[in-house]
């Protein structure tokens, strides 16, 4: 039996509880072969400072209210929204509204 399981499950309650109860904004939870996941949050008011990445990135609003600005387009993202961001291209949440929780998904 190798060391690394078929399958892995998480909680996005458990891991929002962990990333906030160590006062961070992102933390990866998950990395696979190709793939590389984490959590990210940000405050109500907010900077998001983040810089273009070299891989692509997927993310999931789990919840939250704000704006993306990628790409030279802005659009209003809330629970439910998916964006994706190709490698490279200057992106950042804006005028958040509400707390911002996201699932992340890069690339690897």
């Amino acid at each position: 039996m190798s060391g690394d399981p078929d399958a892995l499950f998480f909680h996005t309650d458990s891991l929002l509880s962990e990333l906030q109860y160590n006062d961070q904004r992102w933390m990866a939870f998950l990395k696979g072969k190709n793939l590389l996941t984490g959590m990210y949050n940000l405050r109500s008011g907010e900077e998001d400072r983040q810089q273009p990445h070299d891989t692509d990135e997927v993310y999931y609003v789990i919840r939250g209210k704000a704006k993306l600005t990628a790409g030279g387009r802005e659009e209003i993202v809330r629970p439910g929204s998916v964006l994706f961001v190709k490698a490279g291209v200057d992106h950042r949440f804006i005028d958040i509204e509400e707390d911002l929780v996201l699932l992340v998904f890069f690339d690897q």
